[in-house]
């Protein structure tokens, strides 16, 4: 009788039998374990829906008693709640990307070692780092389609174009998802993340969420320009006021061209960083 070794059988119900060349689909076991892991916290998720309304509400609505109109494409004049909206649009996309890449990767992978128990399957530090982006993006998705609909209910969208509003709030996530796991792979613990504070909330508050690019002095608007988040306010507004230009592509590129070079620096650290 040849001693031939019995290949290992793994159960099907743990999802670990897909051949180990499909890197894209090993990584929707990450999707899967998350999905799994947030079923009897689902209710964490209403904040991604409360934020930005609550935002739009009190600015959009309260200041925008004191603000009155703003021009619009073509210098007509535009309601302020109109301007801010796709602001807060993709200001949603961003804080979830970013939420669900720092934080709570940085709790699976210092703390709780989920990733060391992963790697000891089949599925490599590139898909963690991809399927964690991909759960990043599917919740954004949710978010932005759910704020997409409450500005419907207000009447903040006199376009069609707004139709592509959700799949640029993917664009936007994918760009600070990666950055976010790419900077997550350098922290040594959370008194680190006073760092992304320290980078979100003036983002936030200078991209021309609340006011017009004009508004600021000349030196300063060519440095919102180059911001990441400038990108994807510029890119929102553009498509929900129906003001779209060949020159959004440079947005798209840039947005594109920083989730690619964030997910691929993440792979490459979380390699180094977890396997012998």
């Amino acid at each position: 009788m040849t001693d031939v070794a019995t290949p290992l059988r793994i159960p099907r119900r743990l999802g670990l039998i897909l051949p180990p060349g499909t890197v894209g689909y090993r990584s929707l076991r990450i999707v899967e374990r998350n999905a799994l892991a947030y079923r009897r916290m689902w209710f964490v998720f209403l904040t991604g829906f409360a934020e930005p309304l609550l935002y739009l509400l009190s600015i959009g609505i309260g200041v925008g008693e004191l603000v009155g109109t703003l021009p619009g494409p073509g210098g007509a004049g535009i309601d302020y709640r109109q301007f801010v909206a796709p602001g807060m649009l993709a200001v949603s996309a961003m804080n979830g990307a970013v939420f669900d890449t720092t934080f709570n990767f940085f709790w699976k992978f210092k703390y709780s070692r989920a990733y060391d128990a992963v790697l000891a399957t089949p599925l490599g530090a590139g898909d963690i780092a991809l399927g964690e982006m991909t759960w990043a993006l599917m919740r954004g998705a949710v978010y932005a389609t759910a704020f997409l609909v409450t500005m419907l209910f207000f009447g903040l969208v006199p376009s069609a174009w707004a139709l592509l509003a959700v799949p640029v709030t993917l664009l936007i996530g994918f760009a600070f998802a990666g950055a976010g796991l790419a900077a997550t792979t350098y922290m040594r613990s959370f008194i680190d993340f006073d760092y992304v504070n320290l980078a979100l909330v003036p983002l936030f508050l200078f991209s021309a969420t609340f006011f017009p690019l004009s508004r600021y002095p000349d030196a300063l608007q060519w440095v919102v320009r180059c911001t990441p988040l400038y990108q994807g306010v510029e890119l929102e507004r553009s498509l929900v006021l129906g003001d779209v230009r060949w020159t959004l592509l440079v947005h798209v590129a840039y947005l594109l061209l920083m989730g690619t070079v964030g997910v691929n620096i993440a792979a490459r650290r979380l390699g180094r960083l977890l396997l012998p």
